[in-house]
């Protein structure tokens, strides 16, 4: 009965035929990471009141401790506002497995498939080869435009942007809260850490499935459209006006510098960038 199962969701292409390698390059040198599939709570927020300060704790009362400075109406008002804002999220599965772009696309291989380089911070800018910076200054369509020649080159595969759910569910790589601030230290460029330029792709820390600048760099296009909502919806919109951003780019701040931040394009243009997914068979 277990074999007759396997084999039924081999045939409805649940389970791959043949085990998939973790890691593969294709034939212009892009390198993808095997996601497999699971489950993840998107949208819940939680936000916390400030606890009022012990006035038994030495330490607390030598110092100005802003919170000496509310009132129990203070107080009071933070905690209707916190019921009022707090969501639960909803649960998200990801039941096929597919590969994502181990880096940011970049300028080389935008260069190889395109024949051109979009890109604001190019070697004119930077005063270095930049063909392993992430590509800039794209927007959604060029993306869809670069994909679909790629896919033209290379008959073995499919590509296509992530959905906004699948970008996240490997951004996360199964964490449950956000980053530290020393964990995106680790693995972003950011605001904080540098304001100048774009960066070359794999210089920071990974995230615990092998994943490069999911966060900072280049924000990040989707396939989804953007709900002009702080949270997404369980459900994508099928139309829209603008395509979801994820990530933060070089320029955004450790709020935006987060796997949670549901953005919408155009963005600024020039800290703009993509990675692609390449389906499982």
């Amino acid at each position: 009965m277990r074999v007759f199962c396997t084999l039924l969701l081999i045939a409805l292409g649940v389970i791959p035929a043949a085990a998939q390698e973790r890691m593969l390059t294709n034939s212009i040198g892009m390198e993808f990471v095997l996601i497999e599939p699971g489950s993840m709570v998107v949208g819940r927020f939680q936000p916390e009141c400030p606890e009022p300060p012990d006035d038994g704790d030495q330490r607390s009362a030598s110092l100005a401790d802003p919170r000496r400075e509310w009132t129990a109406e203070d107080y009071a008002r933070c905690e209707e506002m916190v019921r009022r804002d707090a969501r639960p999220g909803f649960t998200v599965t990801i039941d096929r497995p597919y590969y994502i772009g181990r880096y940011e696309v970049t300028q080389g291989e935008w260069e190889r498939v395109m024949g051109t380089n979009p890109s604001i911070f190019q070697e004119s800018r930077v005063g270095r080869d930049t063909g392993r910076h992430p590509v800039d200054n794209v927007t959604w369509e060029d993306a869809q435009a670069f994909i679909e020649k790629l896919n033209q080159m290379d008959t073995t595969a499919v590509y296509r942007l992530p959905t906004e759910f699948e970008w996240e569910y490997a951004a996360r790589a199964g964490a449950e809260h956000d980053l530290t601030w020393a964990e995106i230290r680790e693995q972003a460029w950011i605001q904080d850490v540098d304001k100048g330029t774009t960066h070359p792709v794999g210089e920071k820390k990974p995230n615990p499935w092998g994943l490069y600048d999911m966060l900072g760099n280049v924000w990040e296009w989707v396939q989804d459209y953007y709900n002009e909502k702080l949270f997404p919806d369980p459900v994508p919109p099928k139309t829209g006006t603008v395509h979801v951003l994820r990530g933060g780019g070089f320029l955004a701040d450790v709020k935006n510098a987060t796997y949670f931040t549901h953005a919408g394009g155009p963005g600024s243009g020039f800290d703009v960038g993509f990675r692609i997914v390449r389906e499982v068979k």
